[in-house]
């Protein structure tokens, strides 16, 4: 809705997964069907399942590779001839930060994408953090890190923080989904620390 309402028209989806239904796209375009996406994922059968869905729409592009190399998306021809990076644009790492790992170089990477970032582009980010439940987390952290090619890794609210210093927070900031812009109260006896988000 954000996006929506700054006039955003252009998508980068790291870490999309296969485009389904009710994906970036279907959402963009019904706003604006100039709309364009480019979907980014490191898994190659989500990668072939997204081109095979969307091989007819002139506003989309699949790309395989992996967010941590921010250097090869940017400059791949399908992102060039795609986004406009003389526009805003809007990143989206929904649920993928804590795939990038201390040695990863998190915050050089999101540095990277901050850096074609032009005046009114948007960064739409969530982060899985181990604030307010470590000892439940660092569990759950531990059986699927032992179990998943993809590690995570899950941080305080202040080492989340630190990844978005280049970034200016819209109101209201670094807080749970379910307390960022709610459409109401939230249910009685939901707990938005619950999350871990």
């Amino acid at each position: 809705v954000i996006c929506q309402r700054a006039g955003t028209r252009q998508f980068l989806d790291l870490g999309s997964g296969m485009p389904t239904v009710g994906n970036v796209h279907e959402i963009a375009q019904r706003g604006d069907p100039q709309a364009r996406v480019v979907y980014v994922d490191v898994d190659p059968v989500a990668v072939a399942h997204g081109r095979a869905i969307l091989g007819a729409d002139p506003g989309t592009a699949v790309l395989e590779a992996d967010m941590r190399d921010p250097e090869r998306i940017l400059r791949h021809p399908d992102v060039r001839d795609l986004l406009d990076f003389d526009q805003p644009i809007a990143v989206l790492m929904v649920a993928m930060a804590h795939y990038l790992a201390d040695e990863d170089g998190p915050q050089q990477a999101l540095a990277t994408y901050r850096g074609v970032m032009r005046p009114g582009s948007l960064l739409v980010f969530s982060h899985i953090t181990n604030e307010d439940f470590p000892e439940e987390i660092r569990r759950g952290e531990e059986i699927f890190n032992a179990h998943l090619a993809e590690p995570m890794t899950a941080r305080n609210r202040a080492r989340i923080s630190a990844l978005l210093d280049d970034f200016d927070l819209v109101e209201p900031g670094l807080t749970y989904p379910a307390l960022w812009r709610p459409d109401g109260p939230l249910p009685a006896g939901q707990d938005p620390r619950r999350s871990a988000m």
